[in-house]
C-alpha cells in the first residue's frame, strides 16, 4: 500500500491518499480540506500519479476530518463512507445525483485493487468513531495519536466508551504502523510502551 500524506485545515488534520500500487486504485481518508488550495493538491497527486479514487473514507464525523467530503465526491463521483452513528455529520451533503453513503460497521472491509482495510468500531471521541487496519498500517483517527488520544470531553464524546475502544487498539499487532488523525506516525507496540493512556500503569485502565 502507498500512502501519501497532506497536513489540511485550521486543525492540521492528517488527509491520506492509499493506493494499490498494482492496480492504482485509492481511497481518500479524512479529506478536511480548508480552501481550494487544498484540494488542489491532492487532485493534482491524484492525476499526477495516475490513480483511480474509489471511496472517500471517514474515521469520524468531525468537521476537521469531512469539510472536504462535498467537493471530492463531486469531482469523482465516489462513495462517502463512515460509521452509520455518524451519518448525521454529513447531513448537509445532497446525495440527489450523487452516489449514496456507505455505512461502515465493525467488521466491515474496504478493498480497492489488492489491498484490503478492514473497520474496527471504537467510539468515545465519536459515536462512530472507526479505526481502519490493513496489512501492516492502522488509519486510526482521532480515537489514537502518538503519545496521546481524542478527546472524549465533547457532547458527542464518552470517556466509558473511549476506554473500551482503547482496549481493542491494544490488542492489535505491535507491528502496525499507526496513521493518526493528526501529529505524526507511530507503531501499536510503541503507543503500548509509551502512551499513557495504553499503559496498563495508567489509571484510564483501572
Amino acid at each position: 500500500m502507498l500512502i501519501e500524506t497532506f497536513s489540511v485545515g485550521m486543525l492540521s488534520t492528517n488527509c491520506y491518499v492509499a493506493s494499490c500500487p498494482e492496480t492504482k486504485e485509492a481511497v481518500i481518508i479524512d479529506p478536511g480540506l480548508d480552501s481550494v488550495i487544498e484540494a488542489t493538491l491532492i487532485t493534482d497527486y491524484i492525476k499526477d500519479a495516475g490513480l483511480k479514487t474509489k471511496y472517500i473514507l471517514n474515521t469520524h464525523g468531525h468537521f476537521d476530518h469531512v469539510r472536504g467530503d462535498r467537493v471530492l465526491q463531486k469531482t469523482y463521483h465516489i462513495p462517502i463512507c463512515i460509521h452509520p452513528q455518524d451519518v448525521c455529520f454529513l447531513a448537509d451533503i445532497e446525495t440527489q445525483g450523487a452516489p449514496m453513503h456507505i455505512m461502515l460497521d465493525e467488521g466491515s472491509l474496504i478493498q480497492f485493487g489488492g489491498e484490503t482495510l478492514r473497520v474496527l468500531h471504537t467510539p468515545g471521541h465519536t459515536p462512530g468513531s472507526i479505526c481502519l487496519i490493513g496489512v501492516s498500517v492502522v488509519f486510526t483517527g482521532d480515537t489514537l495519536f502518538a503519545g496521546g488520544i481524542g478527546r472524549t470531553d465533547f457532547p458527542e464524546g464518552s470517556h466509558s466508551d473511549m476506554v473500551y475502544s482503547l482496549h481493542k487498539v491494544k490488542a492489535l499487532p505491535d507491528s502496525l504502523l499507526v496513521y493518526p488523525g493528526h501529529g505524526g506516525t507511530s507503531l501499536i507496540g510503541e503507543e503500548k510502551k509509551v502512551n499513557p493512556f495504553l499503559n496498563r500503569q495508567n489509571s484510564i485502565f483501572r
